[in-house]
């Protein structure tokens, strides 16, 4: 059985192209979004809820199906899970015989690659502001403000709100400086 799903775009907004791809295709079954946006793809999660093993999902291109790589790779791997398979008209992507070409495995192999390239140039970038001199995290409370809550704290005549009015120390911050 093959199950077609089209989200609207910016070049397609009607989904009218993406529908005659999918009908074009053999879709018996199809499933459209009402909006463009990631959030809420309340036809994906029926399609995916009501999909039998053994269907194929066919959209126009992976990016109507998935919002980013990783989001692709989990839904891949619902798909796998559920005995279900995926072909992208535009891309010509099928997983459903990948064995020569185990896409899923390579997208998964991409995905992780993109997390780790965006992690070394994080710490790439951290190391070279810090060697600039720049401290990272939150700026610290100044010390004359920090000295004033303790103070204030240990006379015990002011609740930590008062505290925090007149010196801007927040309960916590103060906390963590009477730990220390």
């Amino acid at each position: 059985m093959l199950i077609g799903y089209a989200r609207p775009s910016a070049e397609d907004s009607d989904c009218q192209n993406q529908l005659l791809l999918l009908k074009n295709a053999g879709c018996t079954e199809l499933y459209i979004e009402e909006h463009a946006s990631p959030k809420k793809r309340v036809q994906l999660l029926k399609m995916l809820e009501e999909a039998e093993s053994g269907t194929q999902i066919v959209v126009s291109k992976l990016y109507t199906f998935a919002d980013s790589t990783r989001h692709l790779v989990e839904l891949l791997d619902k798909l796998e899970t559920k005995g279900l398979s995926l072909l992208s008209i535009h891309e010509n992507i099928v997983t459903k015989n990948d064995m020569e070409y185990p896409f899923t495995k390579i997208l998964h192999s991409l995905a992780d690659f993109q997390s780790d390239a965006i992690s070394e140039k994080t710490k790439a970038g951290l190391s070279v502001a810090k060697d600039k001199g720049a401290v990272s995290g939150r700026p610290r409370k100044a010390d004359e403000n920090v000295k004033k809550a303790i103070e204030m704290y240990n006379s015990k005549k002011y609740s930590l709100v008062e505290i925090k009015e007149k010196t801007g120390i927040s309960k916590s911050t103060l906390y963590r400086y009477l730990e220390n």
